[in-house]
Order: structure tokens, then C-alpha cells, then sequence
């Protein structure tokens, strides 16, 4: 118990402490893209305007003209682009080079058909941030060479990435070594519960058996007092409640099976259903099962048959008149899986889940007459989940249920 919610705790912070550190890298990343993309179309607009009206003219381009951003004035004096001049259907006129040797013309070529193709008016292609420009029947594209600031954003990116990877190792070794002491106070209230219910239950046997002594005494004088009969039917429910308070306690405690080993589910299953097919004919109940051979399981045994028996007896407590009762066992996928299924009418499947609350019953009336304890499907998930398992439920139609539980 202690360790599952030390975990739950610890997914929990890391949860958060990892969503905010995403946002953070997003947004820090995100802000920074905008902010270079924003500056390298200004200085791209600003260096088409100047070419296209420097090829209009006839004239050889100048310098570039200087960014008037203010954010650096040297920018004019290492920017590198070239220039492609096409015709309304995306032909080559001339190709400025000027202002970069790395590129000849052949790949200014190929670089501004792989553009035009793709339809953009701008973007980034290879170390490039290209604008296009439509104007009448001519196509201006400039390529801007932007190498730099993509290895800049890609530096910023693999830095926030590395800082963040390392803050969460950070993290998780100090929220795991603070867990404990943080759910502590939790654990205390938790431990003062279950000292409650054992203590409680110890207490309330004397009293219990002293009234079924007493009323067992009394209907030896007054046989057949329907008064001292409803005495001793309580009485037998107290004391099945409180061993069921008991048990369900201890299923919560840190390792509640100290000594588990290997053992047979098949022979284990067959030996507690016996009892209850027989119960199920005897009320006039149709009872079938299915269990595979050779299935084994690493667990303890009497809490595995515990958690049939409570199973089939909800079966057979709460399937009508000529129910159908039909329980199946066997492996999938490596797992064990326990199926039981009857028939009944369920007066509201909107929250079947809430069949594994404590003390939680559907239709009050009818669970009071059956005698349930109301714990005993509770006991069940408990069981399930300290063998690492689960337990679910569904009723697809309300006329017949079925408890599964995965092991």
C-alpha cells in the first residue's frame, strides 16, 4: 500500500514538474522561431524590393542594403543571397549572384523549381529563407542564406532540451527521496484506520458471540420465535461482517501475503466451485464452467479461492429464479483471467464500477434480503490488485452481468 501510493505520488509530481518544463521549452522555442523568421523576412523584403528594382533598371545590384533593424550593424556587410527572375509560369529568366559564391546556377535553378512547386510564399528550404514575390507576369524569388540562425535555433533547441532532460533527473531523484516524508501524515491516518478496524473487530467478537450464545440459549426455550431467529440471523451477519472488515484491513497492509508461492489456479478453482454448483441446482439455477488445465499463479492460494468464492456466491445470491450462472477461467497473454457471469436485472448500469465501493449497493431492498455484507466485491479488487491484477465489470444490457478479473 505504502509503496503504490509512494509511486502514485511521485508519477504525480513528475507529471507536473514535466508539463511545465515542456511548456516552457515550447515556448521558449516557439518565441525565439518567431522572432529569427520575423527578422530574416524583414531583411528579405527589404533585399528583394532593392533587387527587383535594380533589375528593372538594367542596373548591377549594389551593396545589400543595410538591415534597419538596429540590431546589428554589420548585418549588411555578411549577408548572403542570390536572386532568380522568372516568367508568369514559373520559367528562369536570370539568376543574380552576386552576393554569394557558394551557389552556382545550376542549383539556384533547382532550388527555385522545388519552391514554385511547393506553392509557399515563403519559408525555408535547405540553409535558405526564400520569399517569393508574384508581379504581373514575372516571379522574383530571393533566397537569403540563413545558416546561421537555423544552427542557432537548433543550438537553443538542444540546449532547452538538455537542461530540461537533466532538471527532470534532478526532480525525480529529489521527489523520490522526499516522497516518503511528503505522504507520511497520509500514511499515519491510513495506519490509524486500519488499527481501528482490526482493533474494533477484536472488540466487537466478545459482545457478538455473547448475543448468538444468547439467542442460540433462548430458542432452545422459545423454538420457532420468529424475534429470536431474526436475533441470530443478525448476529451471524455481524460476525461475517466484521471478519470481512478484518480481512479486507489486511489486504491493505504493505505485504499482506508474507509467504506467497506457485500454485495451482485449475485445482484450486475446481475445489471451491464445487460447493456452489451444487448450492446453484439446489435453487433451481442453471451452473456451467469452463477451467483450463495446468494453470498456475505466484500468490497465496486462500486469498485466490477467497476471491472465487465471493464471486460465485454474488452470482448465486443475485441471479433471478432459473438464472444462468456460467464461470470461466483461464490464461490470455500470459495472464490468468477469471470470468463470472449471470443473469439478473439491473435497474441502473451507469455505475456498475461502483460495485467495488465499500458498503455501495444498487438496490438496497433486494441486497438486505440476500443478507450480503456489502464489502465482499470490494474484497475481490483487493485481492486483485495485490497479485498485480485488476478488476472490472460490465453489463452491456442490464439482463446479465459479468465480473472479470485479469491476474
Amino acid at each position: 500500500m505504502l509503496k503504490k501510493i509512494q509511486r502514485r505520488f511521485i508519477l504525480a509530481a513528475m507529471a507536473a514538474f514535466g508539463t511545465v518544463m515542456l511548456l516552457i521549452i515550447v515556448g521558449i522555442n516557439t518565441a525565439n522561431y518567431y522572432r529569427t523568421t520575423s527578422m530574416q523576412d524583414h531583411l528579405a523584403g527589404e533585399l528583394l524590393a532593392h533587387e527587383q528594382t535594380a533589375f528593372a533598371r538594367r542596373e548591377a545590384p549594389p551593396h545589400p542594403v543595410r538591415d534597419k533593424s538596429g540590431r546589428d550593424p554589420e548585418a549588411a556587410f555578411t549577408t548572403r543571397f542570390f536572386t532568380v527572375y522568372c516568367d508568369g509560369e514559373g520559367r528562369v529568366r536570370a539568376v543574380s549572384r552576386d552576393f554569394i559564391s557558394s551557389v552556382d546556377e545550376e542549383t539556384a535553378r533547382a532550388y527555385t523549381q522545388a519552391v514554385l512547386s511547393g506553392g509557399r510564399e515563403k519559408g525555408y528550404y535547405n540553409d535558405y529563407r526564400y520569399l517569393v514575390s508574384r508581379s504581373g507576369e514575372e516571379i522574383t524569388v530571393l533566397f537569403l542564406n540563413a545558416a546561421i540562425h537555423i544552427q542557432s535555433m537548433r543550438s537553443l533547441l538542444f540546449v532547452s532540451l538538455s537542461i530540461g532532460m537533466g532538471s527532470l533527473l534532478l526532480v525525480l531523484v529529489l521527489v523520490v527521496l522526499f516522497s516518503r516524508r511528503a505522504i507520511r501524515p497520509y500514511m499515519k491516518n491510513i495506519e490509524r484506520q486500519k488499527r481501528f478496524i482490526t482493533d474494533a473487530g477484536h472488540e466487537l467478537k466478545t459482545p457478538i458471540t455473547s448475543i448468538a450464545t444468547s439467542a442460540d440459549i433462548a430458542a432452545m426455550e422459545h423454538e420457532g420465535d420468529e424475534w429470536i431467529d431474526n436475533i441470530r440471523r443478525q448476529a451471524a451477519r455481524l460476525t461475517k461482517l466484521v471478519g470481512d472488515m478484518v480481512a479486507l484491513s489486511r489486504l491493505d497492509e504493505e505485504t499482506p501475503f508474507p509467504e506467497k508461492s506457485r500454485f495451482s489456479v485449475s485445482e484450486a478453482a475446481w475445489e471451491i466451485a464445487e460447493p456452489f454448483a451444487v448450492l446453484a441446482k439446489a435453487k433451481g439455477k442453471n451452473y456451467s464452467q469452463r477451467i483450463e488445465e495446468d494453470l498456475t499463479l505466484y500468490g497465496d492460494r486462500n486469498s485466490i479461492q477467497r476471491m472465487i468464492s465471493i464471486l460465485l456466491d454474488n452470482a448465486v445470491r443475485y441471479s433471478g429464479d432459473g438464472g444462468e450462472i456460467q464461470m470461466q477461467i483461464y490464461r490470455r497473454r500470459g495472464k490468468v483471467c477469471v470470468e463470472v457471469t449471470n443473469t439478473c436485472d439491473l435497474p441502473d448500469i451507469s455505475d456498475l464500477d461502483r460495485l467495488f465501493d465499500r458498503f455501495y449497493r444498487m438496490d438496497e431492498s433486494r441486497s438486505a434480503m440476500t443478507g450480503g455484507t456489502g464489502i465482499g466485491l470490494s474484497m475481490v479488487q483487493a485481492i486483485a490488485e495485490t497479485h498485480g491484477g485488476k478488476a472490472s465489470v460490465q453489463s452491456p444490457d442490464g439482463k446479465e452481468i459479468c465480473f472479470k478479473v485479469v491476474l
